[in-house]
């Protein structure tokens, strides 16, 4: 994140210290990859600007990754994944809005919740505008479809490489929101999902996809 950006992220975050945790932010995980899922008005009252064609739903789910991935339904190549990690290459920001209960929607994913206060959709809000391209009233350009649900993929502005990969977007999403994740141990998804769990971040698991094995075999 450039240095302007962290600043008035920082600055924004700030004046939320004092109010209280009462606004939901829900960290999902696979084996591999993180990403976000938030109150999308209140997001948008803090001033994230979503890209067209994103309904005024409920909840909004956010990912980053290296675009290829993203738009290629096969699996990657050696070489792309070499080029992936080893080489920077374009990065998207996925959006897909739901109005359902979120263990219903993303089942096979851990869910972990934390809270947050209400001022700091502020800071988040901006660290999502700055991980979008835009056009010249300030509207997300967008790459395609999600590779799930009825979203969208966004261009980003920024390169995907090793180590600023997936899960360290996810961080830094975290840490704008006034939680304190560290970049490093958030490269892989377990690193992050160790670090929600943590008195200071308070996360606690809300789903999980083996309970729903379990559930079925008794």
């Amino acid at each position: 994140m450039p240095d302007p950006v962290r600043k008035e992220v920082a600055q924004r975050s700030a004046t939320a210290a004092d109010q209280p945790a009462t606004v939901p932010v829900v960290l999902f995980a696979d084996e591999l990859h993180t990403g976000l899922i938030l109150d999308l008005k209140w997001l948008r009252r803090h001033g994230y600007v979503p890209p067209e064609g994103v309904e005024d739903k409920r909840w909004a789910a956010f990912s980053w990754g290296d675009e290829t991935a993203y738009v290629q339904h096969e699996w990657l190549s050696p070489w792309q994944v070499f080029q992936a990690f080893a080489m920077p290459t374009p990065s998207v920001m996925e959006i897909i809005a739901f109005d359902w209960n979120i263990p219903e929607v993303c089942h096979h994913q851990r869910l972990y919740q934390g809270f947050v206060s209400d001022a700091s959709g502020a800071g988040l809000a901006a660290f999502l505008n700055h991980c979008s391209i835009r056009d010249e009233s300030g509207v997300p350009l967008t790459r395609g479809p999600a590779s799930w649900g009825e979203g969208l993929m966004i261009r980003s502005p920024h390169t995907y490489y090793f180590p600023r990969i997936c899960n360290v977007w996810t961080v830094e999403a975290l840490n704008s929101a006034g939680f304190r994740f560290n970049r490093t141990l958030g490269l892989s998804a377990d690193g992050v999902l160790r670090q929600a769990r943590t008195k200071r971040n308070g996360f606690a698991k809300i789903w999980d996809p083996s309970w729903q094995m379990n559930a079925g075999g008794n």
